[in-house]
């Protein structure tokens, strides 16, 4: 990212010559700053942004320039009846006068978009080569537990900044989904079902070299790699009584997942020296590291009763210094930071006007 207040240009002296004065030029002013949105005890806010204004928005990642947001969408207002992929500027594009550019222009359910290195192609899951019409949602159940979906029409794409698809990055049986690429850029981390349970895979960004990372039983998705590309960081479920074990294996068949219970680890970036860094019970997950590589940033329930609010802590990678970061009684989650550690985006139904309406908010952080 440019300085906040100047980006310096320096100008070429010839000769002996008096060089010229370095010419600063302004950055542009980043609007819509809101200090209403920031609830007490958010000491991490210096300042607020809301970036989307209606439908639900959620997993925004950044551009390796920093520049450009790509995120997720249920919006009914763009057209939208099941979660598509957009791009847009979240320092000067304003989402309440403009649509931000449509990236699944195939239709079909999407999810899990990331920028590529070079910013000019993006990869995401996507079911359109089953239909371009939005598979079906599971009905709610009689038993009363909460599900997600776990759709084997899920293959992960590669497309440009128009849309247009690129290549195929995997083509196997079942799921495969929540794709994120290392800051490095030489390695692809996601989730597939490939081997009969829903387990980490690595990939080179071509989509060669697949390689299984986690064998533990139980759900494992949401992984990030660290800063330097050398560890992994994700959510897991792991089911250990027999009853545990049983529920798990029959909602997989039916293609579900329960994810109620789930707690963080870390390992190496090949699957090695895996350990859980939280212990706190409930649903512990959406993580994401601290430009510094040393904390973690993520979403719990974990003080709730009732499995709600959500709300963001930090944490040390070796499971300590347990930290709140937001506070409300709604939802905050989906954490990530910029690399440069300046800003946090993040999901939230704060001052939603008491609708379910879920959006995309900037924060500049405070360390």
């Amino acid at each position: 990212m440019m300085s906040h207040n100047y980006l310096f240009l320096g100008l070429l002296a010839f000769g002996c010559s008096t060089p010229d004065p370095v010419i600063q030029i302004p950055e542009p002013e980043i609007t819509g700053w809101d200090s209403t949105l920031i609830h007490a005890g958010e000491k991490h806010f210096s300042r607020l942004k809301r970036l989307t204004f209606g439908g639900d928005n959620a997993e925004a990642y950044w551009s390796f320039s920093g520049k450009q947001l790509i995120f997720q969408s249920t919006n009914p207002s763009w057209g939208e009846s099941c979660d598509q992929i957009h791009i847009f500027s979240p320092f000067t594009d304003d989402l309440q006068t403009k649509q931000p550019s449509l990236i699944s222009i195939q239709g079909g359910r999407t999810t899990c978009s990331y920028f590529l290195p070079g910013d000019s192609l993006v990869l995401f899951a996507s079911t359109y080569e089953h239909g371009a019409s939005c598979p079906a949602v599971p009905e709610r159940r009689s038993d009363g537990k909460y599900v997600w979906p776990i759709y084997a029409s899920f293959d992960i794409q590669v497309a440009d900044l128009k849309g247009n698809i690129r290549r195929k990055l995997t083509d196997t049986e079942g799921y495969d989904a929540e794709a994120t690429v290392s800051p490095k850029g030489d390695r692809i981390v996601f989730t597939s079902m490939r081997d009969g349970d829903l387990d980490l895979y690595t990939m080179n960004i071509d989509g060669s070299d697949v390689k299984r990372v986690t064998n533990t039983l139980g759900y494992d998705g949401g992984a990030f790699f660290s800063p330097d590309g050398t560890k992994l960081l994700w959510r897991a479920s792991r089911p250990t009584t027999p009853e545990e074990i049983e529920e798990y294996s029959t909602l997989l068949k039916e293609g579900l997942v329960k994810p109620t219970s789930m707690e963080l680890y870390i390992a190496n970036a090949d699957g090695s020296d895996a350990r859980k860094i939280t212990n706190l019970g409930q649903a512990n997950w959406a993580p994401y590291w601290h430009p510094s590589g040393n904390k973690v940033i993520f979403a719990s329930n974990h003080t709730t009763e009732r499995g709600f609010p959500f709300t963001m802590y930090m944490i040390n990678t070796d499971g300590t210094g347990l930290e709140q970061v937001s506070y409300g009684d709604t939802f905050d989650a989906f954490p990530v930071f910029s690399a440069d550690g300046r800003y946090l985006v993040f999901s939230s139904n704060r001052f939603n006007g008491g609708t379910h309406e879920t959006n995309l908010f900037l924060a500049e952080w405070a360390d």
